[in-house]
Formats: C-alpha cells, structure tokens, sequence
C-alpha cells in the first residue's frame, strides 16, 4: 500500500512556547530542530512509508527537511493547521497515495516499531487510525485511509472528535495507544519524562 506521512511544523524559533521559562529561544531553536531531524529520519527508515512531506511557514524548517529527504510544502496565509494539512494532503493525493499518516513533530520518544505497529492496523479499508496524547485528548498520530476519508479537526480535545468523524464517515475506527506516541512536548514536565537524552538536545 502506498502511504505518505505529513509533518506539520511550527516556525522553529517560535515552536514550544510554553517552554520558554525553562528554555531561552536559542535553547528551543536547537530542541525543535533535533526533534524535526528525528521525526524525518524515523520516518524514512520506514519502508512502508513512501514518501515524508513536511508542512511548515518556516523557511529553516522546509530546507532542514529537504537536507534529511523529506518532501516539503510552504504553507501560507494565516496560520491554521487544519488548512495546512488539507493542503499537504492534497499534494500526496496527486500522487496516488492510497493513505496518509499525520505525525506531528514533537513526539521525541517516536520509533520506527512503533509507527509501524501503527501501520500494521491498515487493513480493510477504510480505516481511521488514531493515537490520542497521554490525556486520550489530543491527537498525537491519525492514519486515513483512503486519502480524504475525513476532514481534520486539530485542536483542544481533537482525539474525541477525529473518532466522530471515522464513525459518521462509516470507516472502521481503531485506537492505537502507545507510549511513544502518546508522549509530546508541551509544558515543562514532559521535558522530565523524557529523559536526558532529550533534553540535552537543549544545549546543542
């Protein structure tokens, strides 16, 4: 089956926020560019996965993209993700993608057995696949199958609403709970329950 995964990307120097009074700008410009090198190269090793295409406004974070094989997409007008992916999704429609995997780029524990776990649910289309955040309610990963099954609905409580939308579209509907996808960066106290290793990520 082919399959292309979307990355959307906040600007790098403005990304994680919520972050800044533990992390100085520089701090979080380092931090948002090893996760997006991350999440492109775990990607890439996925054979399932065709292509990767990177979704951002963020001149540095489309040409760090390009330089790690990704596929990319400016987005443009006012910042709104919903569009945004509308957007990219049309673009790996055009080349006969039969599904698309959202993945946002924030997910620093992301494996490639996971994601793959996560592909192995693809059967019997179609299909709506979705990984909720540790509070089941944002959506940390969502798998459509076909390309156009749903419209994204992002934002505050999205897990509940992405599974709305599967069963009103008549798709079979499958919850994927891991914790490497259930696991963001958002506040202070994920940058502890990821570790070190993550966190010294701060301080290239």
């Amino acid at each position: 089956m082919t399959l292309w995964a979307i990355v959307p990307v906040k600007p790098l120097r403005r990304g994680k926020s919520r972050l800044s009074e533990v992390l100085s700008e520089e701090e979080r410009l380092g931090l948002n560019s090893q996760l997006l090198i991350h999440t492109v190269d775990t990607l890439r090793e996925i054979p399932e996965i065709e292509q990767v295409l990177v979704v951002s406004r963020d001149q540095a974070a489309l040409s760090l993209a390009r330089a790690h094989g990704a596929r990319t997409v400016q987005e443009n007008g006012a910042p709104e993700l919903n569009i945004a992916l509308t957007r990219a999704t049309i673009v790996a429609k055009q080349y006969a993608t039969r599904g698309v995997l959202i993945i946002p780029s924030d997910l620093p524990m992301i494996s490639k057995e996971d994601v793959r776990t996560m592909l192995e649910m693809v059967k019997d289309p179609p299909v709506v696949i979705v990984a909720p955040d540790r509070k089941k309610e944002g959506t940390n990963a969502l798998l459509v199958c076909p390309v156009g099954l749903i419209e994204y609905d992002y934002g505050p409580n999205s897990f509940a609403r992405h599974c709305k939308r599967a069963q009103e579209a008549g798709a079979r509907l499958e919850i994927c709970e891991l914790p490497s996808l259930a696991l963001d960066m958002d506040v202070p106290e994920d940058l502890d329950l990821v570790g070190e290793e993550f966190g010294s990520w701060s301080n290239q």
